[in-house]
């Protein structure tokens, strides 16, 4: 404040010398030149600008009362400043050309660089406010002002300064950077108006953040300047409200001093605080995280302010492995049509009033407009600048509009004063605001008439924004929350993952609850404490949907409905079966009807030689019953494909379990027959097939198969298989599948067919070594061994197959152990029938026999 306080005096120095001046003299007479850098254009109204463009001082000049301070010399040309400052010409072009605003009255502007110093800044203010001309012939040096009004200045405490000097005179100033709190006191700063929030908002809005991570242990860095100190003091206010604490409190040296920079360093390495916040201004903040880099400092949450949340000294891949994932408040994001083929238009020219576009041209390019020989920067040679170049060319944060935030708060400054001026031009005589009800005279207009009609500003850019300022002449406070990650270059991206709004917190209608509003499909990912809004749009999970933007939850589909792709909306789940109609149920449709057909095949052969050796040898009748319980075996595959229904659900393990039943005894009667007939062929066993005879075999099949029918039957009455919606074991679809009923009866199904088939191959295989001419227990204990192997691993392949495919795996096992009897036992056989009849006779059937004897 100590500086406020000089320049203000120096101010009201040179006013008093204006006094004195103005009663010796019938001039008012300039005192002194200021040399600044800027942009000038002539018209019937003059709106100044203060930009900081170019920044850091080569010399710091002493400033005292004894000594004309020395002129600074300022470097490091800030191109994103100005595009602040091109933005701020574009949208004075752009209402000249608007014929519903301001029509007939023609804008122009001052514009100077600050240099980033008190000192310059209010230097620029004064010469804005009283003009360049070196006498006024007025005797009384009246008349409006020669701006009338100012965009800027960007720092609070610059504002702060001449925010104090141009509130005498009511001269408005509109600024689009500074934040400090401070400035919404009315009392002293009447004619200040901004279009950026106040930290008083910001500061809110970080506790916010916290409380919603819970992280209640911070640690606070701030610039040792008002925006710093004011929002510290905030800071602290709003964390002890919530009960939170402050591990550690540090402000950052100004003069970067090593020794600060040090003790700051030792302070976050050895608190316990993991989250650091950081009020300061990115240009204070490079030593401080310079520093952060060389000693290796990670593990750290940083909370970013406005002022240095969007700077891209920090967002390259130096600092991405310490400052990845910081979260910071960044004022509103907008955009300005038309602006970026605005900037690539401009062209440097000889008036020295815009000499900073020479200078810009220069550091754009890396030439000079110098004529005698060529500039030198260093040992590098500069070439000779022609101000043809071609800015297309060139891929600076000057031509980069896709984020455009501090430049889109100058466009609405400049708008807000150009509105104001609009509804003074509209005022009719008799029905004005001021004393009398008169108007504001356009031609002599006063500066605070202007400050009148801007705080009753009102009208919405076409970015669609609402810009209109309270009664401190704050705007409403509207924050995009930023979140810095890491992209494929290694540098950090800024990811806008929301928006704060102050009409949420205050419980008025909020302009916009999500800065990209969450599409229908997705949920907000929080919305705990505004006005915290969201902090990302997460998609809803499978069978979720949300019909409407920005819900904050989603809505589970009914039990037969599934979300669509996008998630907006519920549909009928996916229907399954194996059906008749896919290539899988084609195929296995296929395959029954072959291995039937096969069946049908052999038993036309058999029948056909019926009365041969080897078909009468291997007992005919077993034979037929054997082909017939195998067809039958073929044939029920069909009633596992189609949609089930209760007829099919009831039929198709029944009919599977008496036929394999019917099969596996034919099998273990034929086997006891053959080991009966080996038997009564010797002397000790003369009277063993009295026990096998016709009617024996018969009786004894039917008895067994009769056993498996019992036992479907009272599985069918006691609890029936029934068809089954299943839904639990593939989400997005229904499973039409039949459910068993009675676990006990399957398993006593399944258990029957196993005992019977393991009964048979012990017994075939230990009759194994019998004469090879009657030996068909070998050709039995091949066949068995199949339909042992093949159920066996059926048991896992059934448990782990989803839906449809459960049904296919209990298919596939019921085909290929028929296919399996059906080839071994009968291909042989058939073999010798079709292919080599000679071996068809009685003789070459008992030559091993009589070998044997």
């Amino acid at each position: 404040m100590m500086w406020v306080i000089l320049y203000v005096c120096l101010f009201l120095s040179c006013n008093y010398i204006y006094v004195a001046l103005m009663a010796t003299s019938s001039t008012c007479k300039l005192q002194g030149h200021f040399t600044l850098n800027g942009m000038f254009q002539d018209g019937d109204l003059i709106i100044g600008g203060l930009f900081e463009i170019q920044t850091y001082l080569k010399v710091f000049p002493e400033l005292s009362f004894r000594t004309e301070p020395k002129l600074p010399h300022c470097e490091l040309f800030y191109m994103s400043s100005f595009q602040q400052a091109l933005t701020m010409v574009f949208a004075i072009s752009e209402i000249n050309n608007n014929p519903n605003l301001l029509p007939n009255i023609t804008l122009g502007y001052q514009i100077y660089d600050n240099c980033l110093r008190l000192g310059v800044a209010f230097r620029g203010a004064t010469a804005l406010v009283s003009g360049t001309e070196e006498t006024i012939s007025d005797l009384n040096c009246k008349g409006p002002p020669p701006v009338i009004g100012i965009i800027g200045d960007p720092g609070s405490t610059h504002s702060i300064a001449i925010s104090s000097v141009l509130g005498l005179f009511r001269l408005p100033m509109i600024s689009y950077y500074a934040t400090c709190s401070c400035l919404s006191d009315r009392k002293k700063y009447p004619s200040f108006f901004r279009t950026i929030p106040s930290d008083a908002f910001q500061v809110r809005a970080m506790v916010q953040i916290l409380k919603h991570f819970g992280w209640t242990w911070v640690g606070l860095i701030y610039s040792d300047n008002d925006y710093g100190i004011n929002a510290a003091q905030s800071f602290h206010r709003e964390m002890q409200q919530f009960g939170y604490c402050v591990a550690f409190s540090e402000i950052l040296p100004n003069n970067n001093n090593p020794i600060d920079i040090q003790r700051i360093m030792g302070m976050i390495q050895s608190s316990t605080a993991r989250v650091v916040v950081v009020f300061s201004p990115s240009s204070l903040l490079i030593p401080l995280m310079n520093e952060v880099v060389l000693q290796n400092i990670t593990g750290r949450q940083w909370i970013a302010s406005e002022a240095w949340v969007t700077s891209p000294v920090f967002r390259t891949p130096r600092f991405q492995p310490f400052l990845g994932g910081t979260m910071g408040i960044a004022i509103r994001r907008g955009e300005i049509e038309g602006l970026h083929d605005f900037l690539l238009c401009i062209h440097p020219n000889n008036d020295q009033r815009n000499d900073i576009v020479r200078i810009f041209w220069e550091n754009i390019f890396g030439c000079s407009f110098e004529n005698k020989g060529k500039g030198t920067d260093g040992e590098q040679i500069k070439k000779l600048c022609t101000g043809q170049e071609d800015l297309s060319t060139t891929n600076t944060p000057f031509t980069d509009v896709s984020g455009l935030r501090a430049s889109y708060n100058v466009y609405k400054a400049v708008y807000a004063l150009a509105h104001a001026l609009h509804d003074l031009m509209q005022c009719e005589e008799g029905r004005g605001p001021f004393s009398e009800n008169r108007c504001g005279d356009i031609t002599n207009l006063r500066p605070w008439q202007l400050v009148h009609y801007l705080q009753k500003v009102n009208f919405t850019t076409g970015f669609g924004d609402h810009v209109s300022f309270d009664k401190n002449g704050d705007a409403l406070a509207i924050y995009d929350v930023l979140n810095w990650q890491p992209s494929a270059d290694g540098s950090i991206k800024l990811h806008n993952v929301g928006v704060l709004n102050e009409g949420a917190e205050k419980g008025m209608p909020p302009q916009s609850v999500c800065s990209k509003s969450c599409p229908p499909g997705t949920r907000q990912a929080t919305r705990k404490g505004l006005p915290l809004c969201c902090f990302d749009c997460l998609p809803c999970g499978d069978g979720e949907i949300s019909n409407t933007t920005d819900s904050i939850e989603c809505t589970t589909c009914p039990d037969e409905f599934w979300s669509n792709p996008d998630k907006d909306q519920c549909v009928p789940k996916e229907i399954e079966f194996l059906s008749y109609e896919d290539s899988l149920g084609i195929s296995l449709t296929t395959a029954s009807l072959l291995g039937t057909f096969i069946c049908a095949l052999v038993m036309i052969i058999f029948a056909h030689h019926r009365n041969t050796p080897i078909v009468r040898a291997n007992n005919s009748e077993l034979s037929f019953l054997l082909l017939l319980s195998l067809k039958l075996c073929f044939l029920c595959v069909l009633l596992f494909i189609g949609q089930p229904q209760l007829w099919t659900c009831q039929l198709r393990h029944a009919v599977f379990g008496i036929s394999f039943v019917l099969c596996i005894s034919s099998i273990l009667v034929k086997t006891m027959v053959v080991i009966a007939v080996f038997k009564s062929s010797r002397p000790e066993g003369k009277g063993a097939m009295k026990w096998f005879g016709a009617a024996q075999q018969r009786c004894t099949v039917l008895v067994l198969t009769a056993l498996q029918v019992v036992n479907c039957a009272v599985w069918l009455s006691t609890a029936s298989p029934t068809p089954h919606k299943n839904n639990q074991n593939t989400h997005s679809k229904i499973v039409y599948e039949c459910a068993i009923g009675s676990v006990a009866g399957f398993s006593m199904l399944l258990g029957y067919i196993g005992l019977l088939a393991a009964v048979s191959l012990l017994l075939a295989f230990l009759s194994r070594n019998l004469p090879d001419n009657f030996n068909e227990a070998k050709f039995i204990t091949f066949s068995m061994l199949i339909f042992c192997a093949v159920w066996i691993a059926f048991v896992p392949a059934y448990v782990s197959s989803p839906g449809k495919y459960a049904v296919a795996v209990e298919i596939f096992a019921i085909l290929a152990s028929s296919f399996g009897l059906l080839m071994a036992i009968f291909a042989p056989k058939c073999y010798i029938i079709l292919l080599h009849p000679e071996k068809n006779t009685k003789k070459a059937i008992m030559r091993r026999e009589v070998q044997n004897k």
